[in-house]
């Protein structure tokens, strides 16, 4: 059993089209043995498990070992740009399986893959001008900041 340490959310980077088997195209394409996330929830509502909890995913270089990675499919619009496209049944089911893995990992905490960007100017916090990349185009430390507080 793994330790985890981290709940990463993701964004796909591809519209909202993207079905499973472009995503799976993708990670075969980079070369992964393992696909980049854990669960993937499609604009629908649908979600997908894409791996194992116990198996290690590529979501965040460096981290992945201790990590749950959880991604939506979108995070861009139609001209390539980063946005927060969530329907409503992502935002839903995103939810709930955020709520699933604190129950399994109440440790772990919940994070954006961008919130991994270095603090260059080291005020304490990642900003927009640090990020390495807008991955999941929302603040997910914020979104989801009541389920990292502890249980009382």
């Amino acid at each position: 059993m793994r330790k985890i340490k981290r709940i990463f959310v993701h964004c796909t980077a591809a519209r909202q089209t993207q079905t499973l088997n472009d995503l799976l195209a993708e990670f075969k394409r980079k070369g992964w043995k393992n696909p980049g996330y854990h669960y993937v929830v499609f604009p629908n509502g649908v979600i997908q498990q894409l791996a194992s909890e116990d198996v290690v995913a590529n979501g965040v270089y460096g981290y992945n070992k201790e990590s749950i990675h959880v991604a939506y499919v979108g995070g861009i619009d139609n001209q390539g740009k980063a946005i927060d496209n969530r329907t409503p049944e992502q935002k839903e089911k995103l939810l709930s399986v955020l709520k699933l893995l604190k129950k399994r990992y109440p440790a772990a905490e919940i994070l954006g893959h961008r919130d991994i960007s270095p603090d260059n100017n080291n005020n304490g916090i990642v900003d927009p001008w640090e990020r390495i990349k807008e991955c999941p185009c929302f603040d997910a430390k914020v979104e989801y900041r009541t389920l990292n507080q502890p249980e009382s």
